[in-house]
């Protein structure tokens, strides 16, 4: 089995439950609320853990009781954490998340250690990129050291893995060694800079980055499927029809099962249709990581 390295952020959601979203200036009463381990780094990781992989991680959590406990989560996981820093001096990341009754979310990021996970520090872990072989980042830390960690880890050879949230553009120098990019609708648009309303749009606005050198792309459509996209080929995949419940790590868990199941040797349409069935459990349980299911519950 390829070993998979997850560099990104590593958060405290504080997740309230509402019965419709806020407007501006609007106060509503929450119906519920928990404190739940996330950051779409850490989802991701131990999504793939209880998937099956072999996972080590590379990140930050403040000198709190956050991070303390966040740490202790992910080793609990089985994920190797040698390469997680507590930093001195700045909080944990909080994410504070609402919910709403149609399972919607509206997410706020306050990044906190996540900020400090510097190219210095990623240079300072290099021999976690040296024994892997895929790499998986996000856009939770700072995006020169993801540009950094990317090129790295292509000079080594590695496969990597971008999920582009949350939704920014990206400069040509971060496209040019992602083997893998895996944006919802939102977030091909903005790196794109073209419209994906439609499938049509979705495959124009795809083909301009597999012409700067992104190999594959897979844009989620939430329940709508995904399109698998490279060059010459254009596939669909239907999403699994269920009652979500809360949408939180939904992407986070889709990502983890493409990333597992191809380091387990398998096909990407394999793999496309395994993260369909994880991406359906996981949205029928509230919360990120709480809601992220372990092998045994999928059914293959």
């Amino acid at each position: 089995m390829s070993k998979i390295l997850v560099i990104g952020s590593i958060n405290m959601d504080l997740v309230s439950k509402v019965e419709s979203m806020p407007q501006v200036g609007e106060t509503v009463l929450g119906k519920g609320f928990a404190q739940i381990p996330g950051g779409k780094g850490a989802n991701q990781a131990v999504a793939m853990s209880r998937l099956g992989a072999d996972v080590t991680m590379i990140g930050k959590v403040g000198d709190d009781a956050f991070g303390r406990e966040l740490k202790k989560g992910l080793e609990n996981d089985n994920i190797d954490t040698t390469g997680i820093h507590i930093e001195n001096g700045i909080s944990t990341g909080i994410a504070i998340i609402t919910v709403d009754e149609s399972a919607n979310n509206s997410i706020i990021v306050n990044l906190g250690a996540n900020f400090s996970v510097t190219k210095e520090f990623i240079d300072e872990n290099i021999e976690k990129i040296e024994s892997a072989d895929i790499v998986v980042l996000q856009l939770e830390i700072p995006e020169e050291s993801v540009r950094h960690a990317l090129e790295i880890s292509k000079r080594l050879g590695k496969y990597t893995i971008l999920n582009p949230a949350p939704a920014r553009p990206l400069g040509d120098e971060i496209i040019k060694n992602v083997d893998l990019l895996v944006p919802n609708e939102t977030e091909l648009e903005l790196i794109s800079k073209m419209s994906a309303k439609d499938e049509s749009e979705v495959k124009l606005a795809a083909d301009s980055l597999i012409q700067k050198g992104i190999k594959e792309i897979i844009v989620t459509l939430g329940e709508n499927g995904c399109m698998h996209l490279g060059e010459g080929f254009c596939r669909k995949y239907d999403a699994i029809k269920v009652e979500a419940v809360d949408t939180t790590a939904a992407g986070d868990s889709f990502i983890a099962g493409v990333a597992s199941y191809i380091a387990n040797g398998k096909a990407m349409d394999e793999a496309i249709e395994f993260a369909t069935k994880v991406a359906s459990v996981t949205v029928t349980r509230e919360g990120a990581q709480s809601s992220l299911p372990h092998i045994n519950e999928i059914e293959l």
